[in-house]
């Protein structure tokens, strides 16, 4: 077997020989005889004897004697596994790394590996619940009962409380800290003011929570964010207290991390989504920042959300949480409706003064002045601010929501969208004097003709951050002009006057802040086909905002109508109102998080299949079919929030029996998908 099987989603038992006693402890990995197959595997509990009435098999291998996965994170991926309709394989395989034998090795050369206290001595008849539902195997259910080896937290840390710092920004603040400190579970969704030192801040928060003797892990977008927060980390903690797990880091250097945290050497673990299964030793804290990022996101089955599965870990382990940015998503704002979290924001005089004078570019005034305001891709109030910023040797921000240079192209004769001839394909110009290649298949385009009007003339249908350098390039000569994005991301830019064109996500920080910050072609982002366009472009912008100086220094020009919602809560800098009345809207439409929604994509007979396999709850919703990519559809089921479980259950059974039958063609469930359209 090569991928989990929904049908064989359960604990399995196994005799222990009596040669493999000493090593075969819970959380080791095993192999074990499946179905004929030599599969890989978890132990994950020992006991006296087995409920099972028929002849069980030995295990025939301790992989390794060290306990990777420890009882928290397994039933914390039990639960993940039952939110999502998916195999606990599968997100075992998420939360602990491949292992790395000579990492291993080194780590036992410093000391001796840890034991697990839950393990007992058996004789040959004992039985062992071990999970094979994985052909490369790795899935177990935890035993709750069982304990955690670990170290305590450094008592140099004592339980003096932390300074606030900025945190005495936010009225709440300080006492969010003493909750942590005290070693309680505080839960805190925080808006983040313009200019915040963000990675600071929850630095302060993990302080308090290491102060407390308790651990911490935090997730974070990108790596970008990981260097800042890792960097704040070292200042407050000091070195060697924490370490950082990314995908990015290589198996042997992110194995080292993992065990050094497994091992309970460090009370912290910071990370992208891949360190939101980190073990860490008394949880007393988890924190996610900007978790409207579709980073957070897992591409891999069951496609769990970094936020949610900190969510779900700081209930099973009665930690405190924290949900921050600088906008908030309508899943935070849920959490503050239902009580589940307490908001943190500042006071309106302090964000008055704290953020940059802000102004659109579409309200009547500005048409008054500028009539070209409404069709102009830099209206002359982006112009003028973009001027007097550079005059004052300042460094100006420029948005631009698409990489490249001429990401897409049309007809300059009839407007016809151009397209690939051989995959119907955007067609895109890699540069002034390029020649058209399509985006999907990288085919060269050399003698395009429309096929609407016959023309052989192209134009501008979107302007890519390239091109958009070379026109900010013209328009202010000898003004150095800096591009950060998918090719090349600046982390940070000097203070004197520069332009800086940047993609969303990749803006570098200024030293001192920005003069002005222009937010243009705001209609790529507003007109997306997505539940989540007017909440995602917001996100961006104030990302972007919050870079610059406060007013009077700092200007932010927003290329759109000032009546449009996002941009009202852009000009007010209020998420909260925006979040507020987006989750009011999905409330009445009957859409996530109001709801929960799972989405079945495959071919057409497969889909039908599986639902009329599922016994789906009484009130559920089927909706659809709609056309999905490569030639599949898409159903979608809805049910109220509290009939969840049941939905996922039902799903993940149906999922079972057809496994069970062998059917060929796959079908993707996905609960509460990103992107339902």
């Amino acid at each position: 077997m090569d991928v989990p099987l929904a049908h064989l989603d359960r604990p399995f038992d196994y005799l222990v020989p009596a040669d493999l006693d000493d090593v075969a402890v819970p959380g080791t990995r095993v192999k074990v005889r499946f179905a004929g197959q030599l599969v890989d595997g978890w132990l994950l509990a020992r006991a006296d004897d087995s409920g099972h009435t028929g002849r069980l098999a030995y295990l025939e291998k301790v992989v390794s004697p060290e306990p990777v996965l420890s009882p928290e994170v397994a039933r914390l991926a039990r639960a993940v596994a039952d939110r999502y309709a998916g195999n606990l394989a599968d997100v075992l395989r998420l939360a602990v790394p491949p292992r790395h034998a000579r990492v291993e090795k080194e780590a036992r050369a410093d000391q001796p590996a840890p034991t697990e206290a839950a393990a007992r001595p058996v004789d040959e008849g004992g039985d062992h619940t071990v999970d094979a539902t994985e052909a490369a195997g790795r899935g177990a259910v935890a035993d709750p009962q069982a304990s955690t080896a670990g170290v305590d937290a450094d008592p140099a840390a004592g339980s003096a409380p932390v300074d606030p710092r900025g945190w005495r920004d936010y009225p709440t603040g300080p006492a969010l800290l003493t909750a942590l400190t005290d070693g309680r579970a505080p839960r805190a969704v925080w808006s983040a003011l313009p200019g915040e030192d963000w990675a600071a801040r929850y630095a302060d928060a993990v302080a308090a929570t290491v102060a407390g003797g308790r651990g911490a892990v935090v997730v974070v977008a990108d790596a970008r964010d990981l260097d800042r927060l890792d960097a704040a980390l070292t200042s407050v903690l000091g070195s060697g207290r924490h370490v950082s797990l990314s995908a990015a880091l290589g198996p042997a250097r992110r194995y080292r991390a993992f065990l050094a945290a497994r091992r309970g050497e460090v009370p912290v673990v910071i990370g992208t989504r891949a360190a939101m299964f980190a073990p860490v030793d008394r949880l007393g804290l988890v924190a996610v920042w900007d978790d409207g990022d579709d980073l957070h996101s897992e591409p891999r089955a069951p496609y769990p959300h970094a936020r949610d599965v900190l969510l779900t870990r700081a209930q099973l382990a009665e930690a405190g949480a924290l949900v921050g940015g600088y906008s908030r998503t309508a899943e935070a704002q849920l959490l503050l409706e239902t009580g589940w979290a307490r908001e943190v924001v500042a006071d309106r005089a302090t964000v008055r003064a704290r953020i940059p004078a802000i102004a659109p570019t579409g309200d009547d005034p500005q048409l008054a002045r500028d009539p070209g305001a409404a069709t102009a891709r830099l209206p002359s109030l982006a112009w003028t601010a973009a001027r007097d910023a550079v005059r004052a040797d300042l460094p100006v921000l420029v948005q631009v929501p698409r990489r490249g240079y001429l990401p897409s192209i049309s007809c300059a004769d009839c407007r016809t969208p151009a397209r690939c001839a051989h995959c119907a394909g955007p067609l895109a110009l890699p540069s002034a004097g390029g020649t058209p290649a399509c985006r999907w298949c990288a085919r060269v385009a050399a003698a395009y003709a429309c096929p609407e009007c016959g023309g052989r003339r192209l134009r501008a249908a979107v302007t890519g951050a390239r091109r958009t350098a070379e026109e900010l390039g013209r328009a202010f000569p000898g003004v150095p002009v800096r591009t950060s994005g998918r090719e090349e991301v600046l982390t940070d830019v000097p203070g004197g006057a520069a332009l800086v064109v940047a993609t969303p996500g990749a803006e570098p920080v200024a030293e001192g802040g920005y003069g002005a910050v222009l937010l243009l072609d705001s209609w790529a982002l507003l007109t997306r086909a997505d539940l989540r366009a007017g909440e995602e472009a917001l996100r961006r912008w104030m990302a972007a905002a919050a870079l610059a100086r406060p007013a009077p220094a700092g200007r932010v020009v927003v290329v759109a109508d000032g009546a449009l919602a996002p941009v009202q809560a852009l000009l007010r800098w209020d998420a909260a109102w925006f979040a507020g009345r987006e989750l009011a809207e999905r409330r009445e439409l009957g859409f996530p998080p109001a709801v929960r929604m799972a989405s079945v994509t495959g071919p057409a007979e497969a889909v039908a299949d599986l639902l009329a396999a599922a016994r789906l709850p009484g009130d559920a919703e089927v909706l659809g079919p709609v056309p999905a990519d490569e030639g599949r559809e898409r159903m979608l089921v809805r049910v109220p929030r509290a009939r969840a479980a049941a939905l996922a259950e039902a799903l993940h059974s149906a999922a079972g029996v057809r496994a069970a039958r062998k059917a060929a063609d796959p079908v993707r469930l996905q609960v509460d998908p990103l992107s339902l359209f």
